[in-house]
């Protein structure tokens, strides 16, 4: 890794402002100590449009070169080291039944405005652009929620029902305007799962997503956290199940996370309910306090990027061919992410 390490920089250095290598906070430390700009979905996308580099890297899952791909101007070209570092909650949405579903919900009239979460792919972002609808992260879900609801009839929030029904909870959305559709939708026909009776009077309807990596997180274990002390705190991210962020102190996106451990007291011992990396990170960044994680959740396509194969990418990175997607899924995912950008200026 060492030789791997010397080759990345000595490539940075050669190529100047030609190349930014973008990480995000779930990546390991050994490839965070190499990127020139760390954050959250949100703070990586916003930074696209501001870079004047030929070849960008995007040190993350797949859907997340896929938005920059979308953002990016002419002449800019997306990379990531291992295409196959997909998201597990961003494959629980395919756009065909995404639009389907959209369509039955509005066959009575009723106008349905889709919000997905960053955490989906491009297509599925281009379905939502067509459909008049919007892109959100977990740092501006009650934003674009609100925004979403005021466009039309009813909205519909995928993947993540967690991150959906806790915005709700956030947002004072009474439970009789709010239903999951069933697991059906993602791996059968839409047409099998989704009732418009069940649907008809609800102003938030969510698909059934969610994250591996924060379904790892239990009410269980915070209440044994506390029993054994009562003084610590618990953040956790908005991914997980509701119930979880009602038992916890704070919840929020990464960013929130960062910004709650930094402000807190010297001796405090803090529990964070997010992927094991970025807690790993807090904790050696603050050796004033004690941060540990709820349970140990390692993102195993996060780990897919690595010193090796972002050196491999590098050495070739002029021939390298690009994250993209064809311009009738670009055109309309750009609307929907723009939307959001504009509504969160």
């Amino acid at each position: 890794m060492e030789k791997s390490i010397q080759e990345i920089r000595d490539i940075k250095k050669a190529m100047g402002n030609r190349l930014a290598i973008l990480g995000h906070h779930y990546q390991s430390d050994d490839v965070i100590a190499l990127t020139d700009i760390q954050g959250d979905s949100l703070e990586l996308a916003r930074k696209i449009g501001d870079l004047d580099a030929e070849h960008i890297v995007f040190c993350g899952v797949y859907f997340m070169a896929e938005s920059a791909a979308i953002l990016r101007r002419p002449g800019q070209n997306i990379h990531i080291p291992d295409s196959t570092a997909t998201c597990p909650m961003a494959d629980m949405a395919e756009a065909d039944k995404v639009e389907a579903t959209l369509d039955i919900l509005q066959a009575d009239g009723r106008k349905i405005i889709p919000l997905t979460y960053v955490n989906s792919s491009a297509a599925v972002k281009g379905v939502v652009g067509r459909y008049d609808g919007s892109v959100c992260t977990s740092a501006n879900a009650k934003t674009m929620l609100k925004w979403a609801m005021d466009q039309g009839d009813a909205v519909l929030f995928l993947p993540d029902r967690h991150l959906a029904m806790n915005t709700a909870d956030a947002l004072g959305i009474a439970e009789d305007e709010r239903t999951i559709l069933p697991q059906g939708v993602i791996d059968g026909d839409p047409r099998l799962f989704v009732d418009t009776a069940a649907t008809a009077d609800r102003r938030l309807i969510a698909w059934p997503g969610y994250c591996p990596i924060h379904e790892a997180f239990t009410v269980h274990t915070i209440a044994e956290l506390r029993t054994t002390d009562p003084a610590i705190k618990v953040i956790v991210h908005p991914e997980c199940d509701p119930a979880v962020v009602q038992a916890a102190d704070g919840n929020g996106s990464t960013t929130y996370l960062i910004n709650y451990v930094a402000d807190a007291p010297t001796g405090s011992i803090i529990h964070v309910g997010t992927e094991t990396n970025l807690v790993s990170r807090l904790a050696a960044r603050f050796p004033d306090k004690t941060i540990k994680p709820l349970a140990l959740s390692l993102c195993d396509d996060m780990g897919k990027i690595t010193v090796d194969n972002l050196a491999a990418l590098l050495r070739n990175i002029d021939s390298a061919p690009p994250v993209d997607a064809s311009e009738a899924i670009k055109a309309p995912a750009r609307i929907a992410l723009e939307r959001m950008l504009k509504v969160c200026a």
